[in-house]
């Protein structure tokens, strides 16, 4: 049936179809009957992995970028997903970049997005995790994700908050939002993820480079070592690196004691793309995404050397992108563009297909 949805969808503006399809799925979590029905449809097969020292029922997850604010826990995790990174979330409200900013590529199955981290804000989000039962005292298993109020959804759904600076915060104080967001968020999620790679916040990149990485992840180190924080945090990069900013970014994460590393982010590379729309400013995901994703996957994995987990995401477009990833020696995946193309089934069929 996604076909005839997907084409009911797309004669839609692309974000207000996103805010549709969010607020049905956050709907539908909160009624049993369609909360189990969904479960029934999307369930897939369990293949329990162990990462970061979590439980993950299946290595698929959901890619930041759809929840934003936190609001659809319940139905996000009855669509099969062995984790869901919400957010990315930031600080303070703000209502990020100018519209429109998310555009469909659609022969070419790829999204433009230069969305700019809109969102409600730190506060909000937090409400939302509480309200959902995700506190730490409330998981029903060590390192299950899962709380009380989820238990009936879908158990042991890993919860990832990806957090990002407010645009009005000058690089070099971006440490003081992230540690201000870990300090909020690490009692209520199971890991967290520093975003220094989205395209669409003006000079964000720049905290690749080796000597803001390390100014920024020293910082955050330190303040976790204070806090005694356990969640595991990885950082997030871009496809876009030269292989000289890539041994200088995983060389500063693995020098301050990150947990992991997510590969990639949105690229801001138009190679290969055919579609007028290749001018419009952004980040560039889905289907032109592949190569170049798996390609610096491959890389990161080499200069990892196994000392600590990759997430590959970037381009899984089919249940054979996905098994490429995790071939290469990804230990987990995450989608987003592929499921607006091949719908929320994409999950189960990757699973089923392992």
């Amino acid at each position: 049936m996604y076909p005839l949805f997907r084409s009911l969808l797309f004669k839609l503006d692309p974000e207000v179809a996103h805010a549709l399809t969010l607020r049905l799925v956050g709907l539908a979590g909160r009624i049993p009957p369609s909360r189990w029905l969904l479960e029934w449809m999307f369930t897939p097969p369990a293949r329990p992995v162990q990462v970061f020292g979590l439980t993950f029922r299946n290595p698929v997850g959901l890619a930041a970028g759809y929840d934003k604010d936190c609001q659809s826990i319940a139905g996000l995790s009855a669509l099969g997903f062995g984790h869901i990174e919400l957010g990315t979330v930031t600080p303070r409200p703000q209502p990020g970049n100018p519209k429109p900013r998310v555009f469909r590529l659609v022969d070419e199955k790829a999204v433009i997005n230069r969305m700019g981290f809109p969102g409600r804000g730190m506060e909000y989000a937090a409400r939302s995790l509480r309200a959902a039962g995700l506190e730490r005292g409330s998981k029903l298993t060590v390192n299950s994700g899962a709380s009380t109020a989820l238990r009936s959804a879908q158990p042991s759904v890993v919860i990832g908050i990806n957090l990002g600076k407010n645009k009005d915060t000058p690089l070099e104080n971006a440490a003081e939002d992230y540690i201000t967001l870990m300090r909020t968020f690490a009692p209520l999620a199971d890991y967290l993820a520093i975003n220094i790679s989205s395209p669409n916040t003006v000079g964000l990149r720049r905290l690749q480079g080796r000597e803001m990485l390390e100014g920024l992840l020293g910082a955050i180190a330190k303040e976790r070592q204070r806090l005694n924080v356990k969640c595991p945090v990885l950082v997030k990069i871009a496809p876009d690196l030269s292989d000289e900013e890539l041994d200088d970014a995983v060389g500063a994460i693995l020098d301050n004691g990150m947990d992991g590393i997510i590969a990639t982010n949105t690229t801001l590379s138009r190679e290969g793309v055919q579609s007028p729309l290749r001018v419009e400013t952004g980040g560039l995901s889905g289907q032109p995404l592949t190569g170049l994703s798996d390609s610096v996957l491959e890389k990161v994995l080499a200069r990892v050397n196994g000392r600590v987990p990759v997430v590959g995401v970037g381009g899984i477009m089919s249940p054979d992108d996905a098994k490429r990833k995790l071939d290469l020696g990804a230990a987990l995946v995450q989608v987003y563009t592929g499921m607006i193309y091949a719908g929320p089934g994409l999950v189960k069929q990757v699973v089923a297909g392992l």
